[in-house]
């Protein structure tokens, strides 16, 4: 594949202004091939490694690969390791962080009820759509008709809503309670 990743490189940042993939003769121009034949060549193979697909009206769309990412293993926090210990691996983020992609929803954090746990205000939260929690889940519940994060807890055998901010009480919903979804992960961005 003669610089194909560079060309994927192209089209992934492209695709990530514009929304859309270009057409062929927007690609030859912005990856540098001045033939129509190398550009469909080069779309031929990157369709068959995944990368890309056509629409039934013959546009280019991110195929299930487009969004994959190089993905080292593990690095360490404390002291430095030998960076030939980064060994690239791929990893799309739908795959690690979305089981039941039918089922999920991203919801935007507000407020800092949670942050004992790791999650901040503006954290985005992966929700896995169920009905039923074990106690300890971080659950998107519904009480009195208003949605709130918390893990879900027991106290004298009845179900309770804990924050994980001391400065939040316990929510003891005295009506009915309805678990929306469970936190399955979340992302974060750093600017």
């Amino acid at each position: 594949m003669p610089n194909d990743g560079q060309y994927l490189t192209k089209l992934q940042d492209y695709y990530t202004r514009h929304r859309v993939l270009p057409s062929y003769s927007a690609i030859g121009k912005l990856i540098g091939l001045a033939s129509k034949a190398s550009v469909a060549d080069m779309v031929l193979r990157l369709k068959g490694e995944g990368f890309l697909e056509s629409t039934p009206g013959k546009r280019l769309k991110p195929g299930r690969r487009f969004f994959e990412r190089p993905f080292a293993e593990s690095i360490r926090a404390g002291l430095p390791s030998p960076a030939a210990d980064l060994g690239p691996d791929i990893l799309t983020i739908d795959d690690y962080l979305v089981p039941h992609p039918s089922k999920t929803v991203l919801i935007r954090v507000k407020g800092d009820s949670m942050i004992g746990a790791g999650i901040q205000p503006d954290d985005v939260v992966v929700v896995e759509k169920r009905t039923s929690a074990n106690v300890g889940d971080i659950v998107v519940a519904i009480v009195d008709n208003e949605f709130t994060l918390k893990r879900l807890g027991r106290e004298r055998g009845r179900i309770v809503l804990k924050p994980e901010n001391k400065s939040y009480p316990v929510i003891r919903p005295k009506g009915e309670l309805e678990i929306f979804g469970v936190v399955v992960g979340q992302l974060r961005r750093y600017r």
